[in-house]
């Protein structure tokens, strides 16, 4: 049997506030599913591993719209259908996409200076989390989907590591 040396990137350090802390982890795991993602040869980057149908691809393409519905306040109508990238749509699309969603999300948390004021929202009125359930959610979400990304990617060609 083969041993596939890990590259592992050890948790953030990290400031002492409770924002600091979170946004650091949550960029921490976002860097990792991204990574994760960068570089996983066609077609196996969005061939499903599973009888779920789960690939690598679409979980990058429904953590971005995760982020845009969390953090930008975009309405989704048919979660399942994110877990599935465009047939069009290539690996460097879809991290462009999600880092680009990511930057305008860090935008706004930018200017949230309250963990217990709602997300700002586009229209004055929408229903908002507040930012920390908001950024704790993100962490939740984002390392569950990064620990299928590990073994998808494991499977598809031995890279393993954050």
């Amino acid at each position: 049997m083969t041993t596939t040396t890990r590259r592992d990137t050890p948790p953030p350090r990290t400031g002492n506030s409770e924002a600091e802390t979170l946004r650091g982890f949550l960029d921490y795991l976002r860097t990792s599913i991204a990574a994760k993602v960068d570089g996983a040869p066609e077609p196996q980057v969005r061939s499903a591993a599973m009888p779920s149908g789960t690939n690598l691809l679409g979980l990058l393409n429904h953590l971005t719209f995760v982020e845009r519905a969390t953090f930008l306040g975009h309405k989704v109508t048919d979660w399942p259908a994110t877990f599935h990238a465009a047939p069009e749509d290539t690996v460097a699309d879809v991290l462009a996409r999600y880092r680009e969603t990511v930057e305008r999300a860090n935008d706004v948390l930018d200017g949230c200076t309250d963990l217990g004021a709602p997300v700002p929202r586009p229209k004055p009125g929408d229903p908002a989390p507040s930012v920390r359930w908001a950024l704790t959610h993100l962490i939740e979400e984002t390392g569950r989907h990064a620990g299928h990304a590990d073994i998808l990617r494991e499977l598809i060609d031995g890279a393993t590591g954050r």
